[in-house]
């Protein structure tokens, strides 16, 4: 990590963090934690005085609360997204915002791989029919094979590409929707959403959050995908049109999901839970001792860049 500076700023943390992070944030900074309840009710006074945010790429930060900070300079997001920073207004604002990208591609697009295969193979369920002491009454029954299958990656960037060429160790026939397609890659390139859907067996969704692609996995995207496609989204909750989600599955128009987001995090809809041929995940992508480190070193770093007077390591704005 970077060596420790004097305390010369205030800042807000929005969330809870690695405590080797909060730690270090709290020999460089006078830090307020703004989940915690005493904090909330002294915002009115600390606001004045606040001159950066740490928060979580999930939590962002609400209009309403950056609108209450008029000292704010600098916005630190401990995770990928960004998706919930208005970056127009901070630019308007001049606010600098930063993230944590790169660092967990490989965790991301591991748990991506993981969810395939927990879910095609029924892990989840063959460990409960043993757990139960189910299995000297009969077998689980079959699964789906993995290897060979048709892949559609929604959103070939950083995260998709990576779980694309791990794909390619199971000989996976791959395929992908993005704004545009890449001159960079040797896979099918498909225009159209429910189009790559129709043409998948497994509908990965790794496509960054934002008003465009919000609800982009519909009713008509699901029905494409058919009642024997799988969807895994380890992208955002709000890519995938979660109601329309919820009511393919219990109607078998399509045999399963893995899901490691949702649309309000940590609340998942009950209907979920009692599904047999759906895998949850508690947003967990990125979260191993090392990539967890590796995004605490990259906030502090750009930290310390701004109030150093540098340019930061991982700007957004």
């Amino acid at each position: 990590m970077s060596q420790p500076m004097p305390k010369t700023a205030e800042i807000l943390q929005l969330c809870p963090l690695l405590p080797a992070l909060e730690a270090a944030l709290a020999e460089r900074f006078t830090v307020h934690r703004h989940f915690e309840a005493g904090t909330q009710g002294r915002l009115d006074a600390l606001a004045p005085a606040i001159r950066g945010v740490v928060t979580g790429g999930h939590i962002g930060i609400s209009p309403d609360l950056a609108a209450r900070l008029p000292a704010l300079e600098i916005v630190a997001i401990n995770g990928v997204g960004f998706d919930k920073v208005d970056l127009a207004e901070a630019k308007r604002r001049g606010i600098r915002v930063s993230n944590t990208p790169d660092v967990l591609t490989e965790d991301v697009a591991d748990l991506a791989i993981g969810l395939i295969v927990a879910l095609l193979r029924q892990i989840v369920r063959g460990d409960g029919h043993v757990r139960a002491g189910a299995w000297p009454k009969g077998d689980l029954g079959l699964a789906s094979k993995v290897s060979r299958k048709r892949v559609g990656i929604l959103g070939l960037g950083r995260i998709g590409l990576a779980i694309a060429r791990r794909l390619e160790g199971f000989d996976a026939a791959i395929s992908y929707h993005n704004r545009n397609p890449r001159d960079d890659v040797p896979y099918a390139y498909v225009a159209d959403p429910r189009a790559l859907a129709a043409g998948c067996d497994i509908l990965v969704v790794a496509a960054a959050a934002s008003a465009q692609t919000r609800d982009i996995v519909d009713s008509a995207v699901l029905k494409a995908l058919g009642p024997r496609g799988f969807l895994v989204n380890v992208a955002r909750g709000s890519v995938v049109d979660e109601p329309a989600l919820l009511a393919a599955l219990e109607a078998g128009e399509i045999a399963g999901a893995g899901l490691d987001v949702f649309a309000d995090e940590p609340n998942v809809p009950a209907g979920f839970l009692g599904l047999p041929n759906v895998v949850l995940t508690p947003h967990m992508a990125s979260a191993t001792h090392e990539t967890r480190q590796a995004m605490a070193d990259l906030v502090l770093a750009n930290l310390d860049a701004h109030f150093a007077g540098r340019d930061l390591p991982t700007a957004l704005v």
